[in-house]
Formats: structure tokens, C-alpha cells, sequence
């Protein structure tokens, strides 16, 4: 495959080695010092783009793809409020969109391990749930794109949830507390805690290094580059 990647920090060259792993071409890497080559690219010599960057441009970034016949892997997050405008360009032109807070084939488990466990947790009312992130202190979105997806996950299925919040301070009982924490070197770890007065039971993640999120990334390039329509990795998964 030839692979454009928009976006070339620590994320980038992470994929750009697990790609090269896989087989393929890395056709192009735009990056803030050359952001107008974007403009060289197009369905017609790029299979996908991976696309990792920053909130203020991700939008113009798979804007560009998708009007340009570009099968678009997105996995910048904190740029949502947009995302139905580029569901919407997908249906009229035809085009493949993926997008997941995390890539990480072990967190995607994770994810449904813990809407089963909210499941599970929904009738046992004496127990209360809460959540700890913790990443490095260069991650510029706290909560992170994965704690709030996890969040999501368990407020799906726990009826005495409504809401998260990282307010410790100003808590509701229907509130899920996330505790965001930013240390050195850490690239990932998610725990969600159900706690009685007898006992708790503890789902975590924790990730080692960013091979498992580029990884994941590729998976999703691969399977989008022949497919039309909108995906998560729940469907490059199978979950």
C-alpha cells in the first residue's frame, strides 16, 4: 500500500516503522514545516493516509481527504463537535473515513470488556465506579480521547450514571469521577474501579510504548483502503 501520513511526531514515526514492517510504501509525511504539500496528494497516488496531528487542523486535514478521494485513518482527537459535517461529506462523495480515540488493538478489547462489565455492574447498585488516565505530561487533552471513550462505554449501560467529570470538587452521585494524571514516559494506562464497602473489582489497560497504537493504525489503513463508508475499529476488529 502507499501510505501518506499526516503528521509526523513521535506517532508518525512509530507508524512509519510498523509500516515499512507490513510491507508497505510511505509516499509522503506533512508535517507542520510543510503543511501546503498536502495538496500533492490524492486518491490517485495514495492508498490511505493516517492522519495524527493536532485539534486545530485535523478537520481541514480529513476535509482534504475525503473531497480528494482519499481513504482518511483519523485518530486525533478533541475535534468531535465537526465530525458529523465529515460523516456527511463521506455519504456524498463516496469516501472511507475511519476514526478511533486509540488504535491500540488491546485497548479496542478493553473497550468491550468494559461495556460487559457495565452490563454486568448495572443491577449491583452498592457498587460505585470511577476512573484513572494516566499519560505523558506531553499529552495536550486531559481527559484523554481514550478515557472519555471508556467513559462512554460504561455511562452506555450504567443506568445510576449520567456524566463524567474531572471536578473532584463539585461531584454528583450520577457523576463518573476520571482522575487524569501526567507523568514522564508514561504512554498509557486506563483503569476503571468498582468499589462496595466489601470489596472491588479493577478493569486496566496499560500500554508499554506506541507500537500497539500504530499497529492499529496500519490494521485500520489496510482494511478502509478497499472499502467505502464510515468505520471505527470495531469493524477492522470484528468486536
Amino acid at each position: 500500500m502507499r501510505i501518506l501520513l499526516i503528521g509526523y511526531g513521535k506517532m508518525g514515526k512509530a507508524i512509519e516503522g510498523i509500516a515499512a514492517k507490513r510491507g508497505h510504501q510511505i509516499v509522503g509525511k506533512i508535517d507542520v514545516e510543510n503543511g501546503a504539500d498536502l495538496k500533492k496528494y490524492s486518491g490517485e497516488n495514495v492508498d490511505a493516509a493516517i492522519e495524527f496531528t493536532h485539534p486545530n487542523s485535523a478537520f481541514e486535514n480529513v476535509k482534504y481527504g475525503i473531497e480528494n478521494h482519499i481513504p482518511m485513518v483519523v485518530g486525533t482527537t478533541s475535534w468531535l463537535s465537526k465530525l458529523p459535517e465529515i460523516e456527511q461529506l463521506v455519504k456524498s462523495k463516496n469516501g472511507s473515513f475511519c476514526y478511533s480515540s486509540n488504535y491500540s488493538v488491546g485497548v479496542n478489547i478493553f473497550w468491550a470488556v468494559n461495556e460487559r462489565l457495565a452490563q454486568l455492574m448495572n443491577p449491583q447498585t452498592d457498587y460505585d465506579v470511577t476512573m484513572e488516565e494516566i499519560h505523558h505530561v506531553y499529552k495536550k487533552d486531559a481527559p484523554s480521547g481514550t478515557a472519555i471513550t471508556t467513559a462512554e462505554g460504561v455511562l452506555k449501560h450504567l443506568d445510576r450514571k449520567s456524566k463524567w467529570s474531572i471536578d473532584r470538587e463539585n461531584l454528583s452521585v450520577s457523576d463518573i469521577f476520571i482522575q487524569d494524571k501526567r507523568e514522564h514516559n508514561i504512554p498509557g494506562t486506563h483503569t476503571v474501579l468498582y468499589t462496595s464497602g466489601i470489596d472491588s473489582i479493577e478493569l486496566k489497560h496499560t500500554a508499554f510504548n506506541r507500537e500497539g497504537f500504530a499497529t492499529g493504525a496500519v490494521l485500520a489503513a489496510e482494511f478502509i483502503a478497499s472499502r467505502k463508508g464510515l468505520f471505527s475499529m470495531k469493524d477492522v476488529l470484528s468486536l
